[in-house]
C-alpha cells in the first residue's frame, strides 16, 4: 500500500521554474514538495541569456551574486558580432554593455527607466545548479529529485491526490496537496491529463545543436569575447567566454537532420577544421504555442507547460521566471486565507496575455533573422578578396545595420508588460500603448514598477513589503487603508518615500504595489472605500 504525504503546494518539475516557484513559496513561508524525474540537474544547454528581469525576481530570492558567480565575467560585454564565417570577416557589431557597466548606468541615471538587475549571461547548466543548493538547504522545500509524477485525480475542495513513483526502485507515493503546480515542461503529464490543449504554431523552425568545447580561443576568439557570433546559418552562443560553445545551425528547407552530422555542422559553419569536443548535439524544432488555460480547478500551468517560443529574444525561461513570482503570491494568499478565489483565474487573465507578448515579439525578431539569412544567400560570395568582395560585404553590414537588433533591444517587451485583462487590478480608461522596444516607466495599473535608488541610496525594490505595500511618494494619511487592511486580515506595508522629487517617474502620490511588483491601485488620495479597494485587489 502506497504512503501517503500531505503537503500545500506539490511541484511537478524541477526545471528553473519549477524550483523558482519552491523558493518564491518559501519565502512567504509556504511549504512545497518538488518532484523532478531526472536524478540531477540539466546537462542540455537550453538558454544562455537570464534577462534584467528575471535577476530582480532573483535578486529578492537572494540567490542573484551566486547566479552572477556562475555566470560569465561581470565585466564581459553582451555584443552580438554579424560575419562570414570564423575564418573570415567580420560585418557588424552590436555593442551591449557588460553587467558591470549596466549596473553603473542604472545607478548613474536613476530614471525609472531601467531595471533594478542587469542581465546576465549564463548557461542553463549553470543555473540550475545553483537553484539545487538553495532548495536543497531551504527546510519549508521537499526535494524529490529522481521520482516521476506518475498521475492525480482532483480532490474537490481539500485539493488533488498525485501519485509520485521513485525512479530506480518504483516505490510509490501517494501526496495529498492543496494546489499542484505543473512546471514539467514543452511535454508537460500535467498539462495533458487535464486535456489542455497548446495553440499557436508547432515545428515553425528547426536547428541542428552543437555543444563543444574548445581551447582554440585564436580561433573562436579571435575578435574577442563575443556573446553571439552570427551569420545567414545561424549563431555561435559563448557560453562562458573560455572553452565551452553552443552552435545553433538553422534547418533550412532541403536540409535533412538525419544526414547531417554534428562535426559535419561545426565544422562547416566554422569554415575550417579545428580542435574541439563535442558534449552534445542533436536537431530540434521550435513552437509558437501558448496553452488554451492555465488553470483547472486547483492545477495551474507555468513555464514551457504553459508557453513555448522559439528562442530568439529569450523569453523562454525568462518568461517561465515572471510565471513563478505571481504564480507563488496567488498561492500563497489562497494558503494563508486572505486571498479570493479569483486570483487563481486572475494568474490565467494576467500571465496568459503576457506569454502572447512574449511569443509575437519573439516571431517578429525570427521574422529579422529570417530577413538576413535572405540577405546572406542573395549577397554572393563574402569571403573572397578585392574591392567588389568589400563592396558586397559592406551592403550586407549596411542591411544588417538597418533592420537593427530588435531581439536584443525590446525593453518594453521584457519590462512594459501589462496586466490589462486581471480582475483583481484597479483599472483605468484608456490605457496606452505600450512599446515593445522602449520601456517608459510608468505606474499604470497592472504595470511593473518603476525602480530607481532612493536618497539614500537603498534600492525601493529592497524597502517593498512581503505582501501588498503602499508606497506613498510624498506623503498622506495612510490611516483609513490600514484599518481595512487590519480588519479584512490583509498583509499591508506602508512605505513613505518622502521624496515629492519622484512624482515625475510615479505619477501618483500613493500606489499600492503586489507581492508580484505590479501596480494594482494609483491614486493620489485614499479611495472613498478603502475596503472595498482591498477586496478588489486581493480577489475577494
Amino acid at each position: 500500500m502506497a504512503k501517503v504525504e500531505e503537503v500545500p503546494v506539490l511541484i511537478a518539475g524541477g526545471g528553473p521554474v519549477g524550483m523558482t516557484l519552491a523558493l518564491n513559496l518559501a519565502r512567504y513561508g509556504i511549504r512545497s514538495m518538488l518532484v523532478e524525474r531526472n536524478p540531477e540537474t540539466t546537462r542540455h544547454p537550453k538558454m544562455d541569456l537570464t534577462n534584467g528581469r528575471s535577476m530582480e525576481l532573483f535578486h529578492r530570492l537572494g540567490i542573484d551574486e551566486k547566479l552572477r558567480d556562475a555566470g560569465v565575467p561581470r565585466e564581459n560585454a553582451f555584443d552580438i558580432l554579424w560575419i562570414t564565417n570564423m575564418v573570415g570577416h567580420d560585418l557588424h557589431r552590436f555593442h551591449y554593455p557588460s553587467a558591470a557597466e549596466k549596473t553603473r548606468i542604472i545607478r548613474e541615471e536613476n530614471d525609472g527607466s531601467h531595471g533594478a538587475q542587469a542581465p546576465l549571461r549564463v548557461s542553463q547548466i549553470q543555473i540550475e545548479p545553483v537553484l539545487k543548493a538553495a532548495i536543497d538547504e531551504n527546510p519549508l522545500v521537499d526535494v524529490r529529485f529522481n521520482h516521476r509524477f506518475e498521475g492525480f485525480v482532483e480532490n474537490g475542495a481539500d485539493g488533488v491526490i498525485a501519485q509520485i513513483v521513485h525512479s530506480d526502485t518504483e516505490e510509490v507515493t501517494e501526496v495529498r496537496s492543496r494546489f499542484v503546480a505543473g512546471c514539467d515542461g514543452g511535454g508537460s503529464r500535467v498539462r495533458r491529463r487535464l486535456g489542455i490543449e497548446l495553440e499557436g504554431e508547432e515545428n515553425v523552425a528547426g536547428a541542428y545543436m552543437v555543444h563543444f568545447r574548445t581551447d582554440d580561443r585564436a580561433l573562436l576568439q579571435r575578435w574577442g569575447p563575443i556573446y553571439h557570433l552570427q551569420n545567414g546559418g545561424g549563431t555561435i552562443i559563448a557560453q562562458n567566454d573560455r572553452d565551452i560553445y553552443t552552435l545553433q545551425a538553422w534547418l533550412l528547407p532541403g536540409m535533412d537532420p538525419d544526414q547531417m552530422t554534428p562535426e559535419g555542422v561545426l565544422e562547416g559553419w566554422v569554415g575550417t577544421h579545428f580542435d574541439y569536443e563535442i558534449l552534445q548535439a542533436n536537431p530540434w524544432f521550435a513552437h509558437f504555442v501558448v496553452a488554451e488555460k492555465y488553470r483547472e480547478n486547483s492545477t495551474l500551468l507555468a513555464g514551457d507547460s504553459a508557453h513555448q517560443f522559439i528562442p530568439t529574444g529569450g523569453y523562454g525561461m525568462n518568461s517561465g521566471i515572471a510565471d513563478s513570482a505571481a504564480l507563488s503570491w496567488v498561492l500563497a494568499a489562497r494558503i494563508l486565507g486572505w486571498g479570493g478565489e479569483r486570483l487563481l483565474d486572475a494568474y490565467d487573465l494576467e500571465r496568459r496575455p503576457t506569454a502572447w507578448w512574449h511569443l509575437e515579439a519573439s516571431r517578429r525578431h525570427m521574422g529579422v533573422r529570417i530577413q538576413i539569412s535572405q540577405i546572406y544567400a542573395k549577397a554572393g560570395d563574402l569571403l573572397g578578396d578585392g574591392p567588389e568582395a568589400d563592396a558586397r560585404r559592406a551592403e550586407v553590414a549596411r542591411k544588417i545595420r538597418e533592420l537593427g537588433n530588435a531581439e536584443n533591444e525590446s525593453w518594453g517587451v521584457e519590462y512594459g508588460y501589462r496586466y490589462d485583462q486581471s480582475p483583481v487590478i484597479a483599472h483605468e480608461p484608456n490605457a496606452p500603448e505600450i512599446d515593445p522596444l522602449t520601456y517608459a516607466p510608468t505606474t499604470w495599473p497592472g504595470s511593473r514598477l518603476p525602480h530607481v535608488f532612493l536618497k539614500d541610496g537603498t534600492a525601493l525594490f529592497d524597502k517593498l513589503g512581503l505582501f501588498f505595500t503602499l508606497v506613498v511618494v510624498d506623503d498622506a494619511d495612510t490611516a483609513p487603508l490600514e484599518r481595512a487592511a487590519s480588519d479584512l486580515g490583509i498583509p499591508l506595508d506602508v512605505l513613505k518615500l518622502r521624496q515629492p522629487e519622484l512624482s515625475a517617474i510615479y505619477e501618483r502620490n500613493l500606489l499600492l504595489v503586489r507581492p508580484d511588483q505590479h501596480v494594482a491601485w494609483r491614486g493620489d488620495e485614499l479611495p472613498a472605500d478603502p475596503k472595498a479597494l482591498l477586496e478588489l485587489v486581493v480577489g475577494r
